[in-house]
């Protein structure tokens, strides 16, 4: 039968990338350690990992056992805490990713508030605009603008109705003008982000029923979405940002949403998992707190 203790310190080890490093995590032995894995391969009859002395990664097989082993442990938690029920506050260990603006603009005193209301619930968060690996990084949740292109996601609506819009610093506009229409924008500084490698310079828009999508350029592109909406609230240029990202800088008035009579690509915000296990109690509640805070958000925008 095969161990717990072991099937923990693989996982560990492939989202470390380093069997040492996991025993040090697991307050064991390197000793320790290297037996465990040992065991556990030879329980199996496949070798799991290959190890040098500089560098470690998954077989094939051990690639396809890590999504196994991951599902065991998550099913076995959640049991645990079925058989704990609602009389027991929510506990141990949250990892979350988001994307960059959301997570450092948005989500952060979002957290801070959840984390007072649950104390003994430990997170830890990654922030990329590089779209995560849900079966190998070491990621519980992911919070995520659109729907998955994986078909096998899991994916639940937080804000639904949330859209782009176009804004700019207001000493921006009032030395350049605020557009009146989409086609302006083509003589606007357009700041730019890239995602997957792509620079998303085609923006679109609807009004009436009609819609319309024009490309656009400037002189400034980064693979931040935080850096892009620091730009703007700098004055160099327009962004086409989420309405959640920007929301607070428009309220303060660091940024004034031009077009608001044109409804913005629609950027739906996802909580994304790979399995219907992983869906505790902890990560419903925080669905439930982030679903009203957005709410209150959306309540607030600017289009009709």
């Amino acid at each position: 039968m095969l161990r717990l203790d072991d099937l923990t310190l693989f996982t560990r080890t492939a989202e470390l990338g380093s069997l040492s490093a996991a025993a040090r995590e697991l307050d064991i032995s390197p000793a320790v350690a290297s037996a465990g894995l040992k065991r556990l391969e030879q329980q199996l009859q496949v070798r799991l990992i290959l190890r040098s002395t500089r560098s470690l990664r998954l077989t094939p097989e051990g690639e396809q056992f890590l999504a196994h082993a991951r599902s065991a442990l998550h099913s076995l938690e959640s049991g645990r805490q079925a058989l704990a029920g609602g009389k027991a506050a929510i506990s141990g260990v949250l990892q979350i990713a988001a994307p960059s603006d959301f997570g450092r603009n948005v989500l952060l005193p979002w957290l801070d508030q959840f984390q007072q209301a649950h104390p003994q619930l430990s997170l830890r968060l990654l922030l990329s605009d590089h779209v995560a690996d849900l079966f190998r990084q070491p990621v519980d949740i992911a919070l995520r603008y659109g729907e998955p292109e994986d078909s096998s996601l899991v994916a639940l609506p937080v804000a639904a109705g949330n859209r782009r819009v176009v804004c700019a610093a207001p000493a921006y506009f009032a030395h350049h003008g605020q557009p009146r229409q989409p086609e302006e924008l083509r003589g606007h500084n357009c700041l730019l982000y890239m995602l997957g490698g792509r620079v998303h310079d085609r923006w679109s828009f609807v009004r009436g029923g009609e819609s319309q999508a024009l490309t656009v350029s400037g002189d400034r592109v980064s693979d931040d979405a935080d850096v892009v909406r620091r730009w703007a609230v700098a004055g160099q240029g327009v962004v086409y940002k989420s309405w959640l990202d920007v929301a607070a800088d428009v309220e303060a008035g660091r940024l004034q949403v031009a077009l608001a009579d044109y409804r913005g690509e629609a950027t739906p915000l996802n909580l994304i998992c790979a399995h219907r296990d992983q869906l505790s109690k902890p990560v419903h509640l925080l669905r439930e707190f982030l679903q009203q805070r957005c709410a209150e958000l959306l309540a607030r925008v600017p289009w009709a």
